[in-house]
């Protein structure tokens, strides 16, 4: 199962990669991404806070697969045990011609869990995504 949101961001590539790698800075302005510690570096593990307004959190410990600065940070993280519940978070900074950038957030969920998960996945990891994006947008474009 695959989560795709993205949004047009009125600001340079190298501002929205700062804002999304200050873990430090998620709790003032992330309302999906409450909580996030770590180094955004390849092979690095994160610890990550989840929750969607008005949903359950879970903490995740992921590791970082891509950290390309400027472009796509992406991670892999496990509920329990490797093959219950596993999701590959993706984010893409991708310049436009015309400025700014279409920020891409996606998961890929895969593992035994999904099919029961699948309604919340939808519902409120889905809003969770899209309240982060829009979040995301207003700080980003703030600072012009």
């Amino acid at each position: 199962m695959e989560l795709y949101t993205e949004i047009q961001i009125n600001a340079p590539p190298e501002r929205i990669w700062r804002i999304l790698t200050d873990f430090a800075g998620f709790p003032q302005w992330n309302p999906f991404i409450r909580r996030a510690s770590g180094k955004p570096e390849n092979g690095e593990k994160l610890e990550v806070y989840l929750q969607p307004e008005g949903a359950g959190g879970m903490t995740v410990r992921p590791i970082v697969l891509k950290s390309e600065p400027g472009r796509e940070l992406r991670w892999r993280g496990h509920l329990l045990l490797p093959g219950l519940f596993d999701g590959e978070h993706i984010f893409i900074i991708e310049p436009l011609v015309a400025g700014g950038v279409r920020f891409i957030q996606r998961e890929i969920f895969t593992g035994l869990f999904v099919p029961f998960l699948a309604h919340k996945l939808n519902t409120e990891t889905r809003r969770g995504f899209e309240d982060m994006n829009h979040a995301l947008k207003l700080l980003a474009e703030g600072e012009n």
